[in-house]
């Protein structure tokens, strides 16, 4: 049974579906049309030391860079337009593989050409994020997005944190706007 996340309320993913140490984060929503384009979310993910920063440009996983250094990151591609029952796009994740100098990993998803299209996070439907165990395909954790963030188009979704020898996951919901842009410039 997933854990239903819930924001600020960390969860050790020891204690979930038997400590997975690969993992898949998920994203979905509903396809939306607003001014005349697709909503089209964005999933990435910050691979951040203790320090709070990016241990390097090619630790940030995203569609112009689908892999970590280390391998231990996978994006394998781009949904435009959140078609279909289930995830829309996914990130894997290797927590064994991980560099030892990645304390942090930020899961965000923005919204693509979001100024352009006059497009936010209020118009986005059923979007949420779920973590699965990539042995079983089990869901361990979700999270749905409730808030309607009418101006803002980036959301840091979850962080999944190192603590001692276990990762915690914590759902954030941090929203801002500026894009991908804004959410690089804090973590670079």
């Amino acid at each position: 049974m997933a854990i239903q996340l819930q924001k600020k309320v960390p969860v050790s993913l020891d204690k979930v579906d038997g400590g997975p140490k690969n993992i898949i984060a998920g994203l979905g929503w509903d396809p939306e049309v607003v001014n005349g384009h697709p909503v089209d979310l964005d999933l990435s993910l910050f691979m951040m030391g203790a320090n709070g920063k990016l241990l390097t440009d090619e630790y940030f996983v995203f569609y112009n860079n689908p892999a970590s250094p280390d391998g231990s990151v996978f994006y394998p591609g781009d949904s435009r337009a959140g078609d279909g029952d289930g995830d829309d796009e996914i990130i894997t994740i290797d927590l064994q593989k991980m560099n030892e100098q990645v304390e942090f990993l930020y899961i965000a998803v923005t919204i693509d050409q979001a100024e352009e299209r006059g497009h936010h996070f209020g118009h986005v439907k059923n979007a949420y994020i779920g973590i699965r165990n990539a042995g079983n395909n089990s869901v361990m954790c979700t999270y749905q997005l409730n808030e309607n963030f009418a101006q803002e188009d980036s959301l840091i979704i979850a962080t999944i944190t190192r603590n001692g020898g276990v990762w915690d996951l914590e759902a954030v919901g941090q929203a801002f706007a500026g894009g991908l842009g804004t959410l690089v410039e804090l973590y670079q």
